[in-house]
């Protein structure tokens, strides 16, 4: 009935401009409705439908994605664990695919790819043949860690945004806004009955997981070098909510002091292996933690338990605030699928199964004593802030986006909450929007 006595009162309009402003502001709302009802029912579209219909997709993805996301596809390496999985899943919800559906994908994404990978030397001569000062994950990218973990970073206080516990396991999430990038996250997730050494295994073990996470397509090693451990993989991951998959080249290493392990993982440039317009790749990624023996919750003054710090953020290609919503919903949904995945590594360890070459990898460390990383905290000669506009100004491919500017959006809100006031839609409702499309338009 709303509808009906909002359309009688627009034809009561004197004049016929009059009745076409009217109609047009009438329908606009509709319309938004409608696209937004379209993207929903596309995003839970069952299997049969998504047959040779890539172009709906792609043409989402491009609308909502932000410029330093070039390239997709995603696909979760061990350190990507707490954080890609976090958040990437949780705009999953329950919707994810059966396995069979999963198997089926990764054997296509595997098929693509072997030919294009045939091409590639994967042994470690080029990593051997660079110095400190060329690698891929240096010492500079441990004094960014270590500052991070120390809490002396020079960052933004850090709002808490989850704490929650199970029986063997606790989590607890933080989060940031900078000034410039995309949102960070800081976990600590606390496993009892697990040792530091079993737990960064199970974090590097790109064959093991593909057994427990149904998001991963994909994982190859290009380049590993056991100097130093630094290893550079390509991840596939299935990437739910409008998006196609997204494609990473990720550098890793790892740097122990005792039995605490300190593991970078960031994007990586890799000419070799070119970009595709399909899986989309993502530069712009951070991933890194601290792996480290703590007491144990249930036992007094025993170090059984084993704590995770893990500091993450990425541009995905998606806007960021939409993001930020993912993760508040479905955070603790995609940590609980972690736990598990621990236990089945813990036993297949205990039936004497060889490790993996991931895992192998991981046993592969540059060893530092605690003085020299106290001794990073008091480098005057580093420059956090330009390790962290290295990381924000990730080369990019994709033209820049467009720019709405924020004085538009706000003056089309006033017209539209002024027009509407017939109970269709509400004044804050219409702000509300237009205060967050402001956000995202500042972003394209």
């Amino acid at each position: 009935m709303a509808l009906i006595d909002a359309f009688g009162r627009i034809l009561e309009t004197p004049t016929l401009g009059g009745i076409v402003i009217e109609i047009v502001l009438f329908i606009i709302p509709v319309w938004v409705a409608f696209f937004v009802g379209l993207m929903v029912g596309w995003a839970w579209r069952p299997s049969w439908a998504s047959l040779n219909w890539n172009k709906l997709d792609h043409l989402v993805s491009t609308i909502f994605s932000a410029p330093s996301s070039p390239s997709k596809a995603s696909k979760p390496s061990p350190s990507k664990a707490f954080g890609s999985t976090q958040i990437l899943d949780s705009f999953q919800g329950e919707s994810s695919s059966c396995s069979s559906s999963v198997e089926d994908s990764r054997a296509s994404v595997n098929d693509a790819l072997s030919t294009e990978l045939k091409t590639i030397d994967t042994n470690c001569s080029s990593l051997q043949l660079k110095g400190e000062e060329h690698a891929v994950v240096t010492e500079d990218d441990l004094r960014h860690l270590y500052r991070l973990v120390e809490v002396k970073d020079g960052g933004p206080s850090w709002i808490q945004m989850m704490d929650r516990s199970t029986p063997t396991m606790s989590y607890r999430a933080w989060r940031r806004d900078p000034e410039t990038g995309p949102p960070q996250y800081r976990s600590s997730t606390i496993f009892e009955d697990a040792t530091p050494e079993m737990v960064r295994d199970f974090f590097w073990d790109d064959e093991f997981r593909l057994k427990w996470d149904d998001m991963l397509l994909y994982a190859k090693t290009i380049e590993e070098c056991p100097t130093t451990g630094t290893m550079i993989v390509h991840w596939m991951r299935k990437f739910p909510f409008f998006c196609s998959d997204r494609e990473y080249i990720i550098g890793r290493r790892s740097w122990v002091s005792g039995r605490t392990y300190y593991c970078v993982t960031k994007g990586v440039p890799f000419p070799s292996l070119p970009r595709h317009d399909k899986p989309r790749r993502v530069d712009l990624y951070y991933s890194s933690w601290c792996i480290r023996a703590v007491e144990s919750k249930r036992r007094t003054a025993q170090m059984s338990a084993c704590e995770v710090l893990l500091f993450h953020h990425e541009d995905m290609g998606i806007p960021w605030e939409i993001a930020k919503l993912g993760v508040r919903q479905g955070m603790w949904g995609a940590v609980k699928k972690i736990e598990p995945g621990l236990r089945a590594y813990q036993k297949a360890t205990a039936s004497a199964e060889p490790l993996s070459r991931p895992a192998s990898m991981a046993h592969f460390n540059t060893k530092v004593s605690p003085e020299y990383l106290r001794s990073l905290l008091n480098d005057d000669d580093y420059d956090e802030d330009d390790l962290l506009r290295a990381q924000v100004a990730a080369p990019s491919e994709k033209p820049p986006g467009l720019n709405i500017p924020k004085l538009l959006v706000f003056g089309g809100a006033i017209v539209l909450a002024c027009s509407l006031d017939r109970g269709l839609l509400t004044k804050a409702v219409v702000f509300g929007v237009a205060r967050r499309f402001g956000r995202i338009g500042g972003k394209l």
